[in-house]
């Protein structure tokens, strides 16, 4: 039998780091996954985030990040690239209107979904990478 403790932390949603540099989306995208039982966090910049995360500065540990591509300063790929060397195996969503940006996420570890990404199938993509952790029917991996 698991511990008060134990039970009270299987309960708790996951904690969501949403980053895209376009408040308007990243506002709307964190409405959608609350509303949705999620605890999610916003951040417009992707080397601040990565310098939140390297110092522990969130409130709770991170299940899943979703990112854009096309941001200023560092685009996604790069993101996960910095990303990947102390998280590993943290599930990543990224979200982008650039087809030919899947490229490169190759060998990362992502899940990639084209915008517009309509809200249950961001929900759906969301609940499967929470759930199973960094599988994916869709994900990117090294060939």
């Amino acid at each position: 039998m698991n511990s008060p403790l134990e039970q009270a932390i299987s309960r708790m949603p996951a904690t969501i780091l949403l980053i895209d540099d376009n408040a308007v989306q990243a506002a709307t995208r964190q409405t959608i996954l609350k509303r949705a039982g999620y605890f999610v966090i916003a951040a417009l910049n992707p080397t601040r985030a990565l310098d939140q995360i390297g110092a522990g500065e969130f409130p709770a540990e991170i299940g899943l990040v979703i990112t854009d591509h096309v941001m200023p300063g560092m685009n996604g790929a790069d993101f996960v690239k910095a990303l990947r060397k102390t998280n590993p195996t943290i599930p990543v969503l990224v979200i982008s209107g650039l087809e030919e940006a899947e490229e490169e996420y190759v060998g990362l570890n992502v899940t990639f979904r084209m915008k517009p990404l309509m809200p249950d199938h961001l929900l759906a993509t969301v609940h499967g990478l929470i759930r199973d952790g960094s599988h994916d029917s869709g994900q990117l991996t090294a060939q």
